[in-house]
């Protein structure tokens, strides 16, 4: 069952990546330059409220230090390379596992 999740949560983290990329590329065409919108950027376009409530989650609940040095640092990256590195993890840790003896062994 935990590896059903963690697969379809690759292949929609794979997705959103394919699909930011595009945008990338689309904006990259149109602006005659390279153009990576950060996923702070992609964040806060799609809500503000929610990166402030996750951001005051974290430093009161967890540690004030896990969100401004390491957090934000991912924030910085662009949308697509976050999903599909989470894409690969899940990915990985949902993939079937191989039979050692063959197709009949238990």
């Amino acid at each position: 069952m935990f590896s059903f999740i963690a697969r379809a949560l690759g292949l929609l983290s794979l997705a959103i990546a394919l699909v930011t990329a595009v945008m990338d590329i689309t904006k990259s065409i149109g602006a005659s330059e390279i153009v990576l919108t950060p996923l702070g950027a992609t964040w806060v376009n799609l809500s503000i409220t929610s990166i402030q409530a996750a951001q005051g989650a974290i430093q009161g609940y967890i540690h004030p230090l896990l969100w401004d040095p390491i957090i934000q640092w991912v924030l910085l990256w662009p949308t697509w390379s976050v999903f599909a590195v989470l894409a690969i993890v899940l990915l990985l840790i949902g993939r079937p596992r191989r039979r050692k003896f063959g197709r009949f062994a238990r």
